[in-house]
Order: C-alpha cells, then structure tokens, then sequence
C-alpha cells in the first residue's frame, strides 16, 4: 500500500472480516510471479508442531490438469475460473526425514531435545501423524487466505472433491495426504451475505462445558 499506511492491526482484523468463500472468479485475471511468492512465502511461515514443516503446497498451473480436477469437484467453476489453484497436502512421515534439518540453527542443547523428542512423540502412531498433518493445513490454509485478502485477493476453500480422484491426478505420493484445495483470485461476484452465524452463547464457552 502507498502513501498512508493503517496499523497492520487494522489490516489484518479487516481482512479477516472481509474474507469470503467467493464461488465466482474471473478467469481471465493473471496472478504475477512475485505475488504468488509473497503468498506462498507468508504461508511458509505457519506454525507446525516440532517445527518439521510437513505442509506441501501443490500449485496446479497447468490448464488440462485444472480441468481434470474441475471434473472430479463436481464441475465447480473455480477450480478452472481463479488465478491461481493450491492443493493443500502433507507429508505425514516429514517427522523422520532427516529430523536434524528442522533444527540446524538452534543451539545445540536444543536440537539434542527436540530431534530425539519428534521420534518419540510420532513414531508407531499412524493417528497422531495423521491428525498433526490436518492441524497444520488448516493453519496454513487461513494464513493463504488471510494473505490473500490482505494483498486485494478473494479465496474459496475447498473439499467438496473426490480426494482419491485427486491425488491421482497429481500422483501424490503415498505417504502423503490431502486436507483441502483453496482457490485464489479476483471476484467476479460477490460472496453471499453470512448465512446463519452462531450465537457467541453458543459458540464460546468458558472453563468447561455443562454436564
């Protein structure tokens, strides 16, 4: 932004206001280069537990393989129509490829913690890699949005896909795993208004739930 600048306060509570799951995009919009790496550099810095970074961001750029997924998405025309297509995916055995390489610029006492810690919190349990995989894209899926909105963008998160279709199609390694798609973009039309929001009485709770 030029000239006056808002608080980055006031920026990022705007944009979290103002981030929709816009359904309509203009297909003719171009992303450029350096804004795709603004964004996918702001989603790099999501949080993961022992650091080991197991998001894969999969960018679909090729127009043959969009539609394929278009078709097993039930023909939704953003997976074709926005600038840009992100496969949201996880390497869910990321935590025992060389483990020392999540750590390299910490002290040492700190990666003779952590590195044995990551074995012993993940190793033979298939759940909790699964789950800490799904954690992780979900926090990095907000942040892309989140980016995007700031950056003039509109986004539309995605699972109403056939997952297996789509692994498929992009040869996902076996063991990886799909959490969602977000599709970035310029709005042709405007989300819906908010269809039902909770109740905060509802929604928020404090201390424990009733019994």
């Amino acid at each position: 932004m030029l000239g006056h600048q808002r608080p980055i306060q006031e920026d990022l509570f705007q944009a979290i206001q103002e981030r929709r799951s816009v359904k309509s995009f203009d297909a003719n919009h171009v992303i450029s280069e350096s804004e795709i790496s603004k964004l996918m550099d702001a989603a790099l810095l999501s949080p993961t537990a022992f650091n080991i970074q197991h998001w894969r961001f999969l960018l679909v750029r090729d127009p043959a393989q969009r539609q394929k997924i278009r078709e097993a998405a039930w023909n939704q025309a953003q997976v074709t129509d926005a600038s840009l297509l992100i496969v949201i995916c996880a390497d869910m055995k990321a935590w025992e490829k060389d483990p020392k390489r999540y750590w390299r610029n910490a002290p040492e006492e700190v990666q003779n913690f952590m590195v044995p810690a990551i074995h012993g919190y993940y190793d033979g349990k298939d759940q909790t890699q699964r789950d800490e995989t799904m954690r992780s894209m979900g926090i990095a899926s907000q942040t892309i949005m989140l980016a995007a909105k700031a950056m003039g963008y509109d986004s539309c998160p995605m699972d109403g896909f056939d997952f297996d279709t789509v692994g498929k199609i992009v040869n996902l390694p076996k063991d990886h795993v799909i959490g969602l798609m977000i599709a970035v973009g310029k709005a042709a039309a405007p989300a819906r208004p908010r269809s039902g929001p909770l109740d905060t009485s509802e929604a928020i709770v404090y201390d424990r739930f009733g019994g």
